[in-house]
């Protein structure tokens, strides 16, 4: 029988492998994904995203809200404001709006992931001015004018936010991921664009009695025409606000949110779920762990992913003794709260 290890621990060369076994759907990189035709996913929002198109597609048919999401999010739709989806990792924050977007029809997803250094500009444009004048510069050495160079609007790019708040006749989806990551400023500053739905882009109203429509590129890589350099929205976006719950939020942007906290996922969350990842046999073999997921002790804090990830594991592991699969379980199951 052949040992399922591909590192053995020996400390002296063996024969090598040629070939890596087969990742987690997942997490592999190397297979492009049919992409779904929904008009806004013509262009790559990003590379990863693009591969992984395919699973997150079926683990969107697959989900299985709860009555109290499903009423958050038409809550959110009719009011025409964010919706603030906290809940454990790994219990579908990110992925509702996924399945809003897809059962809608409303296009690819825009999403921001946030970070302790990301800012309110980040999300709405980025200007390239260092770029623009190296151009002009490499013009002028060319022996042209000025003029010769690119416009304003090929240094402009909308970012996920600022993509979102464009003229359209339906929503986009707009996943605004972990803002409990960012620093105390960044809710606040969000305030007054959640609010007005608009924003003004001051490079563009500066040169608009000259130029009063100007094309920029979107987030997701269209060009769009801006006029007098102000961008606002006709049909407010489907704005998901994601948390994990390490912070409080400022009272003005709670009273601007729909608020919902997510449960953990239940058996039938988990099933659609695995359903998707690993087909209806992986549902079948992972029966144990499913249902040491779901007995866990209260208040001890397992991400979903954490059991796909032993599913996906123990049942590629064939050649292994049960102890070691156990064992392999046991290790990719531990409580994110080590505090316990």
């Amino acid at each position: 029988m052949n040992d399922w290890r591909i590192y053995r621990g020996v400390g002296q060369p063996h024969e090598g492998v040629t070939r890596l076994p087969a990742p987690p759907p997942w997490r592999d990189f190397a297979r492009a994904q049919d992409r779904p035709e929904d008009g806004p996913d013509d262009g790559p929002e990003d590379p990863g995203a693009a591969r992984r198109l395919g699973v997150r597609r079926r683990l969107v048919e697959n989900y299985a809200p709860r009555p109290a999401e499903v009423d958050a999010v038409n809550a959110a739709l009719y009011l025409r404001r964010p919706l603030l989806v906290t809940g454990n990792p790994g219990t579908g924050k990110s992925t509702l709006a996924y399945a809003v977007a897809h059962e809608l029809g409303l296009g690819r997803v825009l999403r921001w992931p946030i970070v302790s250094r990301t800012t309110l500009q980040d999300g709405l444009y980025r200007y390239d001015a260092i770029g623009r004048l190296q151009d002009v510069q490499l013009e002028r050495a060319r022996g042209a004018g000025q003029d010769a160079a690119p416009g304003i609007g090929s240094y402009i790019r909308l970012g996920p936010l600022g993509t979102a708040l464009l003229p359209s006749e339906l929503p986009r989806v707009l996943l605004i991921d972990e803002l409990d990551k960012s620093d105390l400023d960044l809710p606040n500053d969000l305030l007054n664009t959640l609010e007005e739905g608009e924003f003004a882009i001051p490079e563009l109203e500066r040169v608009a009695d000259r130029e009063p429509v100007v094309e920029v590129l979107t987030h997701d890589g269209h060009r769009v025409a801006v006029r007098g350099g102000r961008i606002a929205c006709t049909a407010f976006p489907m704005i998901v606000l994601t948390s994990n719950g390490e912070r409080d939020f400022p009272a003005p942007l709670l009273r601007r949110c729909i608020q919902l906290e997510l449960e953990p996922p239940g058996e039938e969350q988990l099933t659609a779920m695995i359903e998707a990842h690993l087909g209806e046999e992986g549902v079948g073999a992972g029966r144990d762990l499913i249902a040491r997921f779901l007995d866990r002790e209260p208040g001890e804090v397992v991400a979903a992913d954490q059991l796909l990830n032993a599913l996906f594991l123990t049942q590629h592991t064939p050649q292994a003794e049960r102890l070691t699969r156990e064992r392999i379980a046991e290790m990719l199951m531990q409580p994110l709260d080590r505090s316990r």
